[in-house]
């Protein structure tokens, strides 16, 4: 590993850019799957009431704000022969894949022991998700010291993370009907069975492939009360956290509802309406897709505009694209493919800017605070990453409830009044939101480019 005094600007091989991507790929075979299908799985397959849920959502994730954070510490404090971070991806590997599996067992229980296992298997499957994507969110700070490597490499870790998206939604409900037979229930088990072999052996070729170059100051010692009086102290991250709980909470939001949206208002009944494919299928694949391009112009888009503009600008137009879903009637399919496929392009360089960004946060720390805090910055960012999860979970839930919302019964005007505010203005304006928050992020190029040269220079400190 290197010390701060050389920083050389690596560049990094393609295989490795790659084989760090990939384990984007295997994090979204089993976490994409909760997004789109988990909220559906529970009310609709399960037999779970939707503000049981909801609340199931919260109180399974509080614990997150203990765990989170303390996953960072201990990741900044692992001393092994393969770094850091890596390591994590070789040990938690197997428990990742293996929990994917157990959520959606559908062991044969009675109501209340469903929400109990439910809660359980929910809150443990977090857990491991945090055990093993803060280090592989962190491995991105330290593989390399140079902020515009790290946005390449961050561009090839959402090309992977969405094209493991784009499989999910394109293979997931037609691998239920198959492996299933006309029982979601059973179908589901095995589709999560698939999905979960997937994710292992990524998640193995990451570690095998990625190396960890970038080391904390000379002689810094562990200090929790100083790094986390830090943390709080360092602007660029806070604003960075509440962009995210506005961003995720948009997201959970409108995942929660977008197959409740296509089946009670749009009238997909899983029936194929393209070869094999029902209509939502189609749309989130074309959508997925979209997406991929988007994050795959990344560097283009950097190169003609600063990081904070970009994310502010691309965020509102999608903002204005969800919304637009609104006015669409339900016999405008194609549009409604359209608008979502131009939205999800829009804001596909997105992900990767703000990653980038972290990393930045990450160099800024050491820069000004002569302290490096790799996983803990990037915990904290998935803490809040997951309590935006959290919040537009529990939201989705209690106001489905709110809205008379009934599962797999014809829905009145309310229910699917309320079922299309979540699908379009309700995450639009937590969008909107999400933007004010990144148009007050100060790390400018021109200060992160000083940053990055102190830093090779020794590392010193300039008051900003």
């Amino acid at each position: 590993m290197q010390t701060p005094t050389s920083r050389p600007s690596t560049r990094l091989s393609f295989v490795e850019k790659l084989g760090y991507g990939l384990g984007d790929t295997a994090s979204n075979f089993i976490f994409h799957t909760f997004n789109i299908f988990l909220f559906y799985y529970y009310t609709d397959v399960f037999g779970l009431a939707a503000g049981a849920v909801g609340t199931l959502f919260l109180v399974a994730r509080l614990w997150d704000a203990v765990n989170d954070p303390m996953m960072g510490i201990i990741a900044d404090r692992t001393r092994t022969c393969w770094g850091k971070y890596r390591p994590y991806l070789l040990w938690v590997a197997v428990p990742y894949g293996a929990m994917g599996y157990v959520m959606f067992a559908n062991p044969d229980l009675s109501l209340q022991g469903k929400l109990v296992y439910a809660c359980v298997t929910y809150t443990a499957m977090m857990m491991v998700y945090t055990a093993i994507n803060i280090p592989y969110s962190a491995l991105m700070g330290v593989m390399t010291p140079s902020s515009a490597e790290r946005t390449v490499l961050s561009s090839y870790r959402f090309v992977c993370a969405f094209t493991g998206q784009l499989l999910i939604t394109f293979s997931a409900r037609p691998l239920v009907a198959l492996l299933g037979g006309g029982n979601e229930a059973a179908g589901f088990k095995g589709a999560m069975c698939v999905f979960a072999i997937a994710a292992i052996g990524l998640f193995l070729f990451t570690f095998a492939v990625t190396r960890e170059r970038v080391s904390p100051p000379a002689g810094q010692k562990a200090d929790l009360k100083r790094e986390l009086k830090l943390l709080i102290a360092n602007r660029p991250w806070v604003i960075l956290f509440a962009a995210a709980i506005f961003t995720l909470a948009n997201v959970a939001v409108r995942g929660a509802v977008t197959l409740h949206y296509f089946k009670y208002y749009v009238g997909d009944d899983g029936s194929p309406f393209i070869g094999f494919l029902d209509q939502s299928t189609i749309f989130m694949t074309s959508g997925t897709l979209a997406l991929i391009a988007g994050v795959a112009c990344t560097k283009w888009f950097s190169s003609h505009w600063s990081k904070r503009r970009l994310m502010v600008v691309l965020t509102l137009i999608n903002a204005a694209a969800m919304a637009t879903f609104f006015v669409i009637p339900p016999e405008q399919f194609w549009l409604m493919v359209t608008v979502n496929a131009f939205g999800t392009f829009i804001v596909g360089p997105t992900p990767a800017l703000v990653w980038a960004m972290y990393a930045d946060v990450a160099d800024y720390g050491e820069w000004k605070y002569k302290h490096r805090s790799t996983a803990l910055i990037f915990s904290a960012a998935q803490f809040a990453q997951k309590l935006g999860l959290t919040i537009g979970g529990f939201l989705s839930g209690w106001m489905l409830q709110l809205f008379d919302f009934v599962p797999n019964e014809t829905q009145t005007v309310t229910a699917l009044t309320g079922i299309r505010l979540m699908f379009t203005f309700i995450p639009a304006t937590f969008a909107v939101c999400s933007a004010i928050a990144v148009w007050f992020y100060p790390l400018h190029e021109d200060l992160v480019a000083k940053i990055e040269q102190d830093l090779a220079a020794g590392g010193t400190r300039e008051s900003v």
